[in-house]
């Protein structure tokens, strides 16, 4: 029997995410179930799998913490704890992809509109939460200006 490498690993938390990622940006959300996969299944999978990696192995490298950045460096040279620091961003940046789907579905913005954020999502989680704060917020100023009613839900 073979051990575990951190490259399958890798691997394997990959794949999954991008499977997250295609299901929110290219498939239909007529589908409560096929949603509720990327929104929920696979970040709770990854977050399991951080949550293993990080105890088994962030907990225990020598010089290593969160204290300064050099520590940081020290513990992400353990290719264990590197990779739970991979899978802590592919669990969290898939949820916020999967939250700013269902936001934006909710006050209407295309699901063209949406492409673009969720790909930045994706590929720099900040950078697309950003541009959706943004866009969201200019969305409803547009609407409110348009029909002169309150923006429900910007405080969601």
């Amino acid at each position: 029997m073979t051990t575990m490498v951190p490259e399958q690993l890798f691997g394997w938390a990959g794949q999954a995410a991008m499977l997250g990622w295609v299901i929110l940006i290219f498939l239909p959300r007529r589908w409560p179930a096929l949603l509720f996969v990327p929104r929920y299944v696979i970040p709770l999978g990854l977050s399991l799998l951080y949550s293993g990696l990080a105890m088994s192995y962030i907990l225990t490298v020598e010089g290593g913490g969160f204290g300064s950045l050099a520590e940081v460096k020290t513990l992400l040279s353990n290719d264990w704890a590197l990779l739970a620091g991979w899978v802590h961003y592919l669990a969290f940046d898939l949820f916020i992809g999967g939250w700013i789907a269902v936001q934006a579905d909710k006050v209407g913005i295309s699901r063209l509109l949406q492409a673009p954020i969720l790909l930045a999502t994706f590929m720099a989680g900040p950078l697309g939460l950003a541009l959706f704060m943004v866009m969201r917020v200019g969305y409803f100023r547009s609407a409110q200006q348009s029909d002169n009613t309150p923006a429900e839900g910007l405080h969601q």
